[in-house]
């Protein structure tokens, strides 16, 4: 067993797939095939279940998967110490951003840290909640950037963000003119939420059971996955929706979209730096959270 033997497994059972694996590292498939089979001769045990369309981990290969992104993240924590030692700031970063920060809030930060430091190597993957939090239980994220906290022991959080969420209605909708609704006309009318598991629906649901309401009690005419399709649906007519208004900034400038509060609604969320409790950060992480703090977005005006 070695770190690069590892690397290929982790790729295999992240992309689900040998050939796509093998394209991720720049080896054949028969080179990763070979190498997942040194790896099961040497714990004497299958890893990857090859009966099934995709290449899935058995349970040992789940084990080990925890186990090995581990190893890999401290691989690239060494490089980095390595490296700040000798007065250079380089290395590798993995971090992950649920929809809304990952989307709209981390993307300028990581162009403008690269900038600054050309020899680091920043990979944001995006995903919602639930599975960000997932990723940084598993090993694979170093930090992460969420809208809703975790009541995970395992999970640390600081807050580093209030976000304003609003009632987003079309600029020809009815309410567009108004400041304010009540909750009860938001409750009967059309409305398209985000899947289960995102911050915002879970954002959502906390500040309705704080007026003693249910997500259930809205009148859902859609269920969609990413807050750009929300958008669009609210474009369309379909229905209205709660959003960021960090996320449709450019909508409230121009008038397309309109921003109204709910009555007795507190509708303001934070996003949280989230990481594993276990796990330190390396040097690199700690340095770049520094600066996301430092050059935060100043907030959307709505």
């Amino acid at each position: 067993m070695d770190l690069w033997q590892l690397h290929i497994f982790c790729r295999v059972v992240e992309w689900r797939s040998f050939s796509k694996a093998a394209e991720a590292v720049h080896l054949s498939q028969p080179t990763v095939s070979s190498h997942i089979k040194d790896l099961e001769g040497h714990f004497g045990c299958p890893l990857i279940d090859r009966l099934s369309k995709e290449a899935v981990p058995t349970d040992a290969g789940r084990l080990l998967y925890g186990y090995a992104r581990r190893l890999l993240a401290l691989r690239e924590e060494v490089e980095t110490a390595m490296a700040q030692y000798q007065g250079k700031t380089r290395g590798r970063l993995v971090m992950g951003g649920s929809t809304i920060p990952g989307g709209y809030l981390l993307p300028r930060v990581v162009g403008q840290f690269k900038k600054r430091y050309p020899q680091v190597t920043l990979s944001l993957i995006i995903a919602d909640t639930d599975r960000i939090i997932a990723g940084l239980l598993e090993g694979a994220l170093e930090f992460g950037v969420v809208g809703a906290e975790s009541r995970d022991k395992n999970i640390l959080q600081e807050v580093l963000i209030s976000d304003e969420m609003r009632l987003i209605v079309p600029a020809r909708h009815p309410w567009a003119s108004k400041k304010k609704i009540a909750l009860a006309l938001l409750l009967s009318e059309p409305f398209i939420a985000r899947e289960r598991g995102s911050g915002t629906l879970q954002s959502l649901q906390e500040s309705l059971r704080h007026k003693g309401h249910d997500a259930g009690e809205l009148n859902i005419v859609a269920e969609m996955g990413s807050t750009e399709a929300i958008r669009q649906g609210i474009k369309e007519g379909i229905g209205v929706s709660i959003l960021s208004t960090l996320a449709i900034a450019e909508d409230l400038a121009s008038g397309s979209l309109k921003a109204v509060a709910v009555e007795g609604l507190d509708l303001t969320r934070r996003f949280y730096i989230t990481r594993r409790r276990q796990r330190s950060l390396s040097p690199l992480g700690a340095a770049f959270i520094d600066f996301l703090k430092e050059n935060l977005p100043p907030r959307p005006q709505s």
